[in-house]
């Protein structure tokens, strides 16, 4: 869309990173799999790539996609992954409820993990675009990676990226593509999953208001809803994920618009 800054996702082979791989003619990019996942395809002008979504804990070393060429055979597309340690994040809630559930918490939180856990397998085979755009303007406040502790107590390590806003700022979606969940969550308050194709998806939490309804059909750069510290927060903030092949990666790589604000962030720390 015209007034955009969007941008190609760059590869960073590391656990909790992603891959891009050249395909060729002898290739039929549908077949592809890591791990016994789907691959997205991407294209770049006139290139074509593998986008494979690496784990937290991919381990570092020799990592190969199956692919399965014109002729049916089995090929092997090999890649290295490099080794990446992640700082700690120490955090204090003042919800301690947010923290520790009470008992009477859990059945709602165990019916929507089925529901974040259906959200994060939707594939479906329309060509995905991956020009994104920053969808919203703030500072970044946290990192994707980090290992959290929350009122001293380990959790998991962080799934996204953090921007900080003022409450009501608006959120704009990453890329065209379809609502496939929304609602109010436990731990991340009000939530939108934005599924772009072959199993890419962006990820919207903490929102204030949602504006949007599952089964929509959205263009880059259309306002989601706003900015707000709904779930487990320590203040206003868009938590953006992005999702390939049923992994969470660092969204950072989707968004190298943002090189200088992160730096900053480092700088800060």
């Amino acid at each position: 869309m015209p007034g955009f800054v969007s941008a190609f996702p760059q590869s960073n082979p590391v656990p909790g990173g992603i891959v891009l791989l050249p395909l060729n003619n002898n290739h039929i990019a549908n077949s592809a799999r890591y791990n016994k996942k789907k691959l997205a395809v991407v294209n770049n002008g006139k290139t074509q790539y593998l986008l494979v979504g690496l784990s937290l804990n991919t381990k570092p070393g020799a990592h190969h996609v199956k692919i399965r060429n014109n002729l049916g055979e089995i090929r092997k597309l090999k890649f290295r992954v490099k080794p990446k340690t992640y700082k700690a994040q120490h955090l204090t809630i003042k919800n301690k409820r947010k923290v520790n559930p009470y008992e009477k918490d859990m059945t709602r939180i165990l019916s929507e993990k089925k529901r974040k856990t259906k959200a994060r397998k939707s594939w479906t085979p329309e060509i995905t675009q991956t020009n994104f755009t920053v969808p919203v303007d703030g500072r970044i406040s946290s990192i994707f990676g980090l290992r959290r502790f929350f009122n001293d107590q380990a959790r998991r390590p962080h799934s996204g990226l953090d921007i900080a806003a003022p409450q009501g700022t608006p959120i704009k979606a990453v890329e065209s593509g379809t609502v496939i969940e929304s609602g109010n969550f436990f731990f991340s308050g009000n939530m939108i999953y934005l599924d772009h194709g072959q199993g890419l998806i962006s990820l919207y939490a903490h929102m204030h208001t949602i504006s949007v309804k599952p089964g929509d059909k959205i263009e880059k750069g259309q306002l989601i809803g706003t900015v707000g510290e709904t779930g487990r927060v320590t203040g206003p903030h868009l938590h953006l994920a992005i999702i390939a092949n049923q992994t969470l990666v660092d969204p950072l790589l989707f968004l190298p618009q943002l090189s200088k604000k992160a730096a900053e962030y480092y700088k800060s720390e």
